[in-house]
């Protein structure tokens, strides 16, 4: 990128010779993408920081040393944290103050903490920094001539788009067809014009996939395994299968990711311990699939499922019919929608079902509502309040203690521009062509009032993704697939011709398993989701050898 446009990476420290090694390590490693500066005191490096916000720059790390004189590192750090809330934050500190470290993950937001010495860098230092500016990178839009979306800011098409650009990590532009394209059609938006000047006039997700080089094709007429669904789940049994010799297909409806993929913060999966966005999560685990081989198709959806002999057959949305020795479900869950009046018109123009990191710059500034009382919800709270003037969440319960960690609900009670509502619901919605005013009903009084409402996102739980497999393997009451001992004795499921009862994640379809979230029982996590997507596979295996 043009000089003005690298990103800032800030070191600061009191003693020169520490600040002289670290300049050297860092320019070492990112001189080429990113502008690094230094500063040997706290009180100059705020100047440095105003000034980059002065000039519309913005940091996408700042390292600061703890032991300084007039401002801490821990003072210093969250004094950037009112400036520029998304630059990730890394406290340099001696072995005697990692206790204070720890507690500054949790009371500033830290990122990381260093001790010093970090040498050898490539081991102590690169990683670290390397995942905290591949994690900035992932929700930074720079100023750069690429895709370019022009569209109506509120519009359910427009919204459509740009999630799938964030989600596929497609840096993009956002222009409001008003200032740049008055007299274009309402029903020709959005427009997304391409680096090479072509223009996609309301483009479907296909299309994008496409022109964007994302969409593969399938590379054997029959595969070991086809995976359905590119969530936690089968994202891990992709992962296994491919490293273990067995030919994978893994198929995704709409952006591999799930809604794991849609997470701002995820902060208690195992071996993160300042927490990682769901679009990272999920895109490290797609490079890992495709590094092994996996054959990845996005967007596309199976809509039926039936067997040929021992294999199993997908029907896809687009007319092709993919073979496979074994299927593995892993279609996950989709946002139960609202009930409220008027609800669904705003669709996409005020109301979102997930984080929606696509709207994120939208929120700069205004109020913002949450439903919801789960971890989901507390997680886009949280990231929200990072931007938003203020974030509101409604709840049905008593306190979020019904449903959410407590590691959220903390967070969320330090948060000044965070308000809890207990006993409160939605009921209404109203506005033109984009939400303008929601109303509430208090579940103690049951008295109801109006408030002014542009976004608001929603967490009121889910139900799986399993219409298209209605009459193929058993589900039960509320969609959920049945597997194992609870499809109950094999001599009465219809259909079952192997002489053993079904494994634990197989169907009542013999060689067609299931992981995650769709299963009946399950647990909804996404470590959970990651172990049955590997447990899985050993199914599959042991299937393979007995047919």
């Amino acid at each position: 990128m043009p000089e003005p446009h690298r990103p800032v990476v800030l070191a600061v420290d009191d003693d020169p010779h520490v600040l002289r090694a670290i300049r050297r390590d860092l320019i070492r490693a990112y001189q080429g993408r990113y502008r690094v500066l230094t500063s040997g005191s706290g009180a100059e490096a705020l100047e440095i920081l105003d000034s980059l916000r002065d000039r519309n720059e913005e940091p996408a790390l700042i390292l600061s040393d703890q032991r300084m004189p007039e401002l801490t590192g821990i003072e210093l750090l969250a004094a950037c944290a009112d400036r520029f809330p998304s630059a990730r934050r890394v406290l340099l500190t001696a072995y005697a103050d990692t206790s204070v470290a720890i507690a500054a993950i949790n009371e500033v937001r830290l990122d990381h903490y260093l001790v010093k010495p970090w040498d050898p860098p490539e081991e102590r230092l690169y990683p670290v920094l390397d995942e905290l500016l591949s994690d900035w990178q992932s929700g930074y839009e720079a100023p750069y001539g690429g895709i370019t979306v022009i569209g109506q800011p509120f519009a359910p098409a427009t919204h459509r788009v740009r999630d799938f650009l964030t989600r596929h990590r497609q840096p993009f532009k956002f222009t409001d067809a008003a200032e740049a394209a008055p007299d274009t059609p309402v029903t020709d938006l959005p427009v997304v014009q391409l680096p090479d000047g072509r223009r996609l006039v309301r483009p479907a997700t296909s299309r994008l996939a496409t022109e964007l080089g994302l969409a593969m094709q399938t590379r054997h007429p029959h595969y070991d395994v086809a995976i359905v669904g590119a969530g936690p789940a089968g994202l891990a049994a992709a992962v296994y299968t491919s490293s273990e010799g067995l030919s994978t297909l893994l198929l995704e409806a709409y952006v591999p990711g799930g809604q794991a993929g849609s997470s701002s913060r995820i902060e208690n999966y195992l071996g993160f311990p300042s927490g990682i966005s769901g679009v990272e999560l999920t895109s490290r685990a797609v490079s890992q699939a495709r590094r092994f081989g996996v054959d990845l198709l996005s967007p596309v959806e199976a809509v039926r499922l039936r067997r040929d002999g021992r294999a199993g057959v997908l029907h896809l949305d687009d007319g092709k019919e993919i073979s496979a020795s074994t299927i593995l479900l892993c279609p996950g869950l989709s946002y139960s929608r609202f009930d409220a009046t008027g609800a669904e018109r705003f669709e996409g123009a005020g109301i979102y079902y997930g984080a929606t990191l696509s709207e994120t710059t939208l929120c700069v500034g205004q109020h913002v509502w949450i439903v919801g009382g789960a971890n989901s919800a507390g997680q886009a709270a949280l990231h929200f309040a990072k931007h938003a003037r203020h974030v509101t969440m409604l709840i049905r319960a008593d306190g979020l203690e019904a449903r959410m960690s407590q590691y959220l609900i903390d967070e969320i009670r330090r948060k000044d521009n965070i308000d809890v509502l207990t006993r409160t619901i939605l009921v209404a919605a109203d506005g033109g062509d984009r939400l303008e005013s929601i109303t509430l009903r208090d579940l103690s009084s049951g008295e109801e009032r109006t408030e002014d409402a542009e976004y608001v996102f929603t967490f009121i739980g889910a139900r799986p993704r399993t219409e298209w497999l209605d009459g193929t393997v058993v589900r039960d009451e509320h969609g959920f697939l049945l597997t194992g001992p609870d499809l109950g004795p094999r001599k009465g499921i219809e259909g079952w011709d192997l002489p053993r009862e079904p494994l634990p994640l197989e169907t009542s379809m013999p060689g067609v398993f299931v992981a995650g979230d769709a299963r009946a029982k399950s647990i909804k996590r996404i470590a959970s989701s990651v172990g049955e997507g590997a447990m899985a596979v050993a199914m599959i295996h042991r299937y393979r050898a007995e047919v």
